[in-house]
């Protein structure tokens, strides 16, 4: 059980660790959490491997006006393993500042495929599934 419960726990390690890099603005370090050939599946298009996904992070971070400060939240985590490899399902919140008060920007899903490669745990495949959006996500 102690490894199953490690493995999980290195596995939402990851999750933050996306949140942290992405609103940072870190996009290759945020697809560095990815697998060489990882795929990452937005509203906005689909980045592939690390460089593609890095590249689609910055061309999102790019459209309209500069965003406001903001940060992903990641909740509802249910982790399946199986030996190297596990499915991902969670909900996500986008809160940001307005020019009156913080705002729910987006929220939705994720699904995701994980593998673990030389001990550590990486997204091979995100869909992310926007279910609340305020049309400047």
């Amino acid at each position: 059980m102690s490894n199953e419960l490690a493995d999980k726990d290195a596995i939402r390690e990851v999750l933050a660790r996306y949140c942290f890099h992405l609103d940072g603005e870190r996009f290759d370090d945020m697809a560095a959490l990815f697998t060489e050939d990882g795929t990452w599946d937005t509203a906005f298009g689909v980045g592939k491997g690390r460089s593609g996904i890095a590249d689609q992070a910055r061309a999102i971070a790019a459209i309209g006006a500069p965003r406001p400060r903001r940060v992903h939240l990641v909740t509802n985590i249910v982790i399946e393993l199986n030996g190297d490899t596990a499915t991902v399902q969670s909900n996500w919140a986008l809160v940001q500042n307005t020019g009156a008060a913080p705002n729910i920007g987006s929220a939705g899903g994720y699904a995701d495929r994980m593998v673990r490669q030389n001990g550590r745990w990486y997204i091979a495949y995100r869909k992310i599934d926007r279910f609340i959006a305020d049309g400047l996500q």
